[in-house]
């Protein structure tokens, strides 16, 4: 049976058209511009009529929280979560537990993905302080990459010295995704704001504390590290306009070294801790409003390439405390699509970019096959949403496990109505209706 989507307009590589799309066992077989496509009685029609169909979003930097800290997240909750979201494809992040540094870790979250996943999945590669010699076993048609926390904490993954760092550097291929801030700056930050403020600083520090010098020397040393190995340099959550001066307005064709910014820190600043606390603690910081339109600048002018989410789980009681005491990080990924839309409504950018910067550029620069864009003979990964129709976010409708949202209370004006992934139905019109397991990514 086909399936074929009818009455949409289609955004896809810089053009916005009228037009059907035409599915079947999986795959889009055609795409009809103007008209609508043949149909049969046997083929399901889906109706677009008033909406939009793009690509699905896929999101290049979550934490799914499996194996190991699944009071938080799981791969099935999450992927619900994406799925309602309108993303499609997601590369998770090895810090879980045990941590995705061996290859039997790396292929365990491939099984469990293989049972449990509503949507696409792949995962990245941690690297650590010695365990270098394993990248040359890994199947670099299976991963997007290395995930190199440089200068994090973050579950204990950092890699701190400057020996390994430059064998990380010169031995992979692979894209290195590299959290970027200086440790000994943050702690010193913080020894400074304990004493002032006492043990436990309340959230609206934080920025001071994961400051924009901590972030920029660190994202300073990747790029310089990365120009000197010739390495390919993705660096994650950019949240400085400091950092920005490190990156280039190159086609995305042409770069080497590329940046992602997450929808927190383009639709958050500093002045929402006052109202959302701990909600929006995440790592680096959510930074100042001239911070924020540095980054929103950004989206349009070719130095930010990728918007991802950096979606990480907590339970609401794990968020309670300040600096010190709350965990850091926030679930993103089911809302993240509308809130880019929302941008979009305000003049930030526009939705041929959107489409470009959430859909084309992570599947051209991590190289995955045949996703990303609505071309024939590609998976038939698509999002269909409505513009113009209000509805606020409730507890009710939250699909992560952990339950609570930043976005809680807030009213959107746009709504994704139905989300295909490999041509199969996975959300619609408001409920996850498919028990549809998704496919691991390859990548050429």
């Amino acid at each position: 049976m086909r399936t074929v989507i009818e009455g949409g307009t289609i955004v896809n590589e810089g053009r916005t058209f009228d037009g059907a799309i035409v599915i079947e066992n999986g795959d889009i077989i055609d795409i009809v511009t103007n008209h609508s496509a043949p149909i049969s009685e046997r083929d399901e029609i889906i109706d677009a009529s008033g909406c939009y169909v793009l690509p699905g979003i896929i999101d290049d930097h979550v934490h799914f929280r499996e194996p190991g800290l699944t009071d938080k997240a799981d791969m099935e909750s999450e992927s619900r979560a994406a799925a309602a979201g309108g993303v499609t494809s997601f590369f998770d992040m090895p810090n879980t537990n045990p941590q995705t540094t061996t290859l039997e870790a790396l292929n365990e979250k491939f099984r469990l993905a293989s049972r449990k996943s509503h949507v696409n999945y792949s995962f990245f590669y941690g690297a650590t302080n010695d365990n270098v010699d394993s990248f040359s076993k890994l199947d670099i048609h299976r991963i997007p990459g290395i995930k190199l926390f440089m200068g994090s904490s973050t579950g204990n993954m950092l890699v701190d010295r400057r020996e390994s760092l430059e064998r990380i550097f010169s031995s992979t291929t692979l894209p290195i995704m590299v959290h970027c801030e200086d440790t000994d700056i943050i702690n010193r930050n913080m020894d400074e704001a304990k004493a002032k403020y006492g043990d436990d600083p309340k959230v609206e520090h934080h920025p001071e504390i994961r400051s924009v010098e901590a972030c920029y020397e660190s994202t300073r040393l990747a790029v310089d590290l990365a120009r000197k190995y010739h390495a390919r340099l993705h660096v994650a959550h950019l949240s400085t306009a400091k950092e920005l001066e490190l990156f280039d307005q190159q086609s995305t064709a042409n770069k080497q070294i590329t940046a992602e910014a997450t929808v927190s820190h383009l639709y958050f600043s500093d002045r929402d801790y006052h109202r959302l606390g701990t909600r929006i603690k995440c790592n680096p910081a959510i930074k100042s409003e001239r911070d924020r339109e540095a980054l929103q600048q950004a989206l349009t002018d070719g130095r930010i390439t990728v918007i991802g989410t950096d979606h990480a789980p907590h339970l609401l009681s794990q968020k309670e405390g300040g600096c010190s005491r709350a965990a850091s990080g926030m679930p993103m990924i089911q809302f993240s699509l509308v809130t880019m839309l929302e941008l979009v409504d305000q003049g930030i950018l526009s939705l041929e970019r959107l489409v470009e910067l959430m859909c084309h550029h992570p599947a051209q620069l991590f190289k995955v096959k045949n996703r990303g864009y609505i071309r024939q003979g590609y998976r038939a990964d698509l999002v269909i949403v409505r513009p113009q129709t209000g509805w606020t976010v409730t507890p009710s409708c939250i699909q992560s496990k952990c339950r609570w949202s930043p976005m809680e209370g807030h009213t959107f004006l746009w709504r994704v109505e139905r989300t295909l992934c490999n041509g199969h139905s996975v959300y619609v019109d408001g409920k996850v209706v498919s028990d549809y397991i998704g496919e691991e990514i390859a990548f050429r």
